[in-house]
Order: structure tokens, then sequence, then C-alpha cells
């Protein structure tokens, strides 16, 4: 399984996820000290499992329906990660700091801030 978080502001107005199975841990609601001027200063937040042969598709599924500018959903298994944005995906293995790297960079060049490029490894 794959655990990760979606911030539901992310996702642009009327996008529908669906025919993915998501096992929810967790829903929060928190504000944000590090939102850009493009983001909304409270954010609602899923945390949620997703099963390997999905993970894939719901990738594919959030590289459509992730907003623009500057937003990314990240989920990771015991063995990599996955860090979608809008209309891209990094998939790489845990030992792999050139992955994230390559990830982080992208998320700079969409004016993600610095202290939101921590999705978690593991």
């Amino acid at each position: 399984m794959y655990r990760g978080a979606i911030i539901l502001e992310s996702l642009k107005t009327g996008a529908t996820l669906e025919q993915i199975p998501l096992v929810v841990h967790r829903l929060t609601r928190q504000s944000i000290d590090s939102a850009s001027s493009a983001q909304p200063p409270v954010w609602s937040i899923l945390e949620f499992e997703v099963d390997d042969a999905q993970a894939g598709a719901l990738a594919d599924a959030l590289t459509r329906i992730l907003d623009e500018p500057g937003w990314y959903a990240d989920f990771h298994n015991e063995h990599e990660i996955f860090v979608v944005f809008p209309g891209r995906v990094f998939r790489y293995p845990h030992d792999d700091p050139a992955g994230r790297a390559e990830a982080q960079a992208f998320g700079r060049s969409l004016g993600i801030p610095e202290p939101q490029l921590d999705w978690a490894e593991g």
C-alpha cells in the first residue's frame, strides 16, 4: 500500500476523482504559514492509502485534476515515492537523491515555496 496526502484546495474547481479506491486515514484542516500568494492560508488535507495496483492510475488522475500554479500531491510505499504535479509525475526509489532533487527543482520552477517541498520519504 502507498500512503500519501492530497490538499483538497489543490484540486481544480469541478474536479472529480473516481474509480480509484482510497482508504482515508485522516482529514484535517489547518492554517499554513508558508502558503504562497497563489494559495489559500487554510488547507484541508486528506491522508490516504491506495493499493499498489492503483498507484499509477492515481498519479495519472492527479496530473489532470491538480490545479496550477504551485500544487502537488505525494504518496509512497516502502520502496518508492510518487510526486505528482499538474501534467507531470515523478516516480523514484527511496534511495535516489537525484530523483528527489529533480522533483524538487520542478516544484521550484512552478513557484512552490521551499518549505512545501518536504514530502515524506517513507
